[in-house]
């Protein structure tokens, strides 16, 4: 399925977790999003994005599976050591597929917490990788460094004081001390701000806490790691195109099932068309369109990654869902190999 028909789709239609869900639930206020739950974006060859994700990120590959709307491309899920959501980068892998114009209509820069003390690490793995990078920079109260990965996806490390310790991989490549620690926000480019501010803070909850040279800041529930928004408001920039280097979609954060179905009622009384609940495996979904035309989710906590593979052994071997077991070796076949550092062709 290519880009443009998988979009189309979109328009057209509708263990170790339990203590940290448990802490979740027991928020003082309810039905709020809690942060971001996962960003999806969309690569080309598959092992090149392996590489660079999980060999210079030290992101853990958590999830090696196919988009199940579209089973002939792996769907490849990013994470801390056992995939708490925040923490979650996936790609959608169509080799072949063009590299076109990013603008608004899209989430444009996505943006990784990494420690105060870790800016000089950072800058000097990027350099010693080959990866050309912008920074470090300053923007409100943060440093920032911005770069691209091998498709063109923008990305930043942003300093952030306030982290969540255990959201890295501690056997990966990068040290622990140094290691990302899940997102920090993420950055909506838009015609027109307007319409999209109003969304995030009538409908979804957000607070808008800041201002500068045309970004608005605007952060979610308690301003825990990962509930960042900056809107930029670009009147006279192009829009942007579904491709290779782009952003599917973002996913907001709820922590129960009970929480998104109320959800979806209050979103579909905004008058937004939104889909009917979708079981993902790993996680439930809806989807809706913000008015400037980025496809936002709402996804839950629960079931979480080691639903069908204990977290030791997370993004070690293919899975699929129920429904296309039955088509395990036509789907394999049709698949490239890949392979994660340290581990087996797959």
């Amino acid at each position: 399925m290519n880009p443009e028909h998988f979009n189309q789709l979109f328009k057209s239609t509708r263990t170790d977790f339990r203590g940290f869900l448990e802490s979740e639930r027991s928020l003082p206020e309810r039905n709020q999003i809690l942060d971001i739950h996962h960003v999806t974006a969309i690569a080309a060859d598959p092992q090149r994005n392996i590489n660079f994700y999980t060999g210079m990120l030290g992101l853990r590959l958590v999830k090696l599976t196919v988009n199940f709307d579209d089973p002939a491309a792996y769907h490849l899920y990013y994470g801390d050591e056992v995939g708490h959501p925040g923490t979650i980068l996936t790609f959608f892998s169509w080799p072949g597929a063009l590299r076109r114009q990013i603008g608004n209509g899209q989430l444009t820069v996505t943006s990784f917490s990494i420690p105060k003390t870790s800016i000089s690490f950072w800058s000097e793995r990027l350099r010693s990788h080959g990866v050309t990078f912008q920074g470090p920079s300053n923007r409100f109260d943060e440093e920032v460094i911005s770069f691209s990965d091998p498709d063109g996806l923008q990305l930043e490390l942003v300093t952030q004081a306030v982290q969540d310790e255990d959201r890295t991989w501690k056997g990966g490549p990068v040290p622990s001390e140094h290691g990302i620690r899940g997102f920090f926000g993420v950055t909506l480019s838009e015609a027109d701000s307007d319409p999209t501010s109003s969304l995030l803070v009538d409908t979804l909850g957000f607070h808008r806490v800041n201002e500068q040279d045309g970004r608005f800041r605007f952060k979610a529930g308690l301003g825990r790691p990962g509930t960042i928004v900056d809107v930029l408001q670009r009147p006279d920039e192009p829009y942007g195109l579904v491709s290779v280097g782009t952003v599917h979609h973002v996913a907001w954060r709820t922590p129960t099932d009970e929480q998104q179905r109320s959800w979806r009622s209050k979103i579909a009384g905004a008058g937004l068309n939104v889909t009917p609940i979708i079981d993902r495996k790993y996680f439930h979904s809806i989807y809706f369109r913000e008015p400037g035309g980025i496809l936002f989710e709402v996804a839950t906590d629960p079931p979480g990654f080691t639903v069908d593979e204990p977290a030791e052994s997370l993004g070690t071997s293919l899975k699929l869902p129920s429904g296309l077991e039955s088509s395990r070796k036509e789907i394999e076949q049709a698949l490239p190999p890949v392979s994660v550092p340290g581990l087996a062709r797959v």
